[in-house]
């Protein structure tokens, strides 16, 4: 999703930028999940990724509206496009669940209203990631509405675990539940295919505002490009050396992969098994931890989920990213770190 002003100032649209939330960067008023001035150190399957607006959303709070409108425009898929006849679904929420859900046919420019019930909020729309949909603008239908306060802002790294994959719906990723049960600000920067360990993903979190960082990669260190345990030892070490140096005391969780059962005793082309290589990111973990950051804390990622919690042997259907999702919770509660 990307956000322009509205072409018109009458009609009563206002300016979506200040009800976007799980925002990181600004390329152009595009809201993308990677540095735009630091693009060409990332591999490539980073970069495509990091141009969908996974986990960006509007958050909104309202006295008397009963209906928000969303003015918006979209790229519609060609003719012989899979994704054709794939509606545009937006998604009320609020902390306790899903509101409504308003389903529009693929428009190059379209307004979907979406109606308001419970209370005064806040509340959250989910748009349609996959079509990155540009906001024009939003108002009120029946009173004003006004952007939610702001919350403590989480940024969460990993691969497409934590971009969602397999969820069913934007809301149903575990990021978005865990953000949800906090009260956070969740800026989602999952890169599905990537997240190895790229040290340049580290620098740009370095400088990246946060109030808690969770990282979560690891799973494609057995496949996508081969690691030893010892490689990712020393890739662990020197990725949150570099978190650090622009994060010296900010909260940080490392989830550990999870169960992946077709590669937790197979060895990979440098015969390393995915246990040996979770095994290795955690000591790494737990050897910072020794040496003194009392601000890093571990989540074990092997036991929390098991297969009844994956879609596909690999990535969590919607149970499972919930199930996920209550875990990252309750570890960053008794590690200290809900207060943000």
């Amino acid at each position: 999703m990307s956000v322009e002003r509205p072409l018109e100032a009458d009609g009563g649209w206002l300016d979506p930028g200040p009800f976007l939330r799980g925002v990181a960067w600004l390329d152009e008023g595009r809201p993308v999940r990677a540095d735009p001035a630091d693009t060409m150190r990332l591999p490539w399957d980073t970069g495509e990724r990091a141009a969908l607006p996974i986990g960006v959303r509007l958050e909104f709070t309202t006295e008397s509206a009963h209906a928000l409108e969303i003015r918006y425009r979209a790229t519609v898929p060609g003719p012989t496009d899979a994704l054709r006849d794939l509606a545009h679904g937006f998604a009320l929420w609020n902390r306790h669940g899903m509101l409504t859900e308003v389903f529009t046919e693929p428009a190059a420019e379209a307004v979907v209203r979406v109606a308001i019930s419970g209370g005064r909020g806040p509340f959250t729309v989910h748009p349609p990631e996959a079509q990155s949909p540009v906001i024009l603008g939003v108002r009120g239908i029946g009173g004003p509405i006004a952007p939610a306060p702001t919350a403590p802002r989480w940024v969460v790294h990993g691969d497409s675990i934590t971009e969602g994959w397999w969820s069913t719906r934007p809301a149903h990723g575990w990021p978005a539940v865990a953000g949800r049960s906090l009260g956070w600000d969740t800026v989602n920067l999952g890169y599905a295919g990537a997240a190895r360990g790229e040290l340049a993903t580290a620098e740009q979190l370095a400088g990246l505002p946060a109030d808690v960082l969770t990282l979560a990669f690891g799973t494609n260190c057995w496949s996508r490009v081969p690691f030893t345990p010892a490689m990712l030892y020393e890739t662990t070490r020197a990725f949150l050396d570099l978190v650090r140096q622009g994060h010296p005391s900010t909260p940080l969780l490392l989830l550990s992969p999870v169960l992946r059962p077709d590669a937790e005793r197979t060895p990979n082309r440098l015969g390393a098994t995915l246990g040996a290589l979770r095994d290795a990111m955690e000591r790494a973990t737990r050897d910072r931890m020794a040496a003194g950051d009392g601000r890093l804390a571990l989540l074990p990622g092997r036991d929390l989920l098991g297969p009844e919690h994956l879609a596909d042997g690999l990535h969590p259907n919607d149970n499972g990213h919930q199930v996920l999702g209550l875990a990252v919770c309750t570890a960053l509660r008794r590690a200290g770190f809900d207060a943000g």
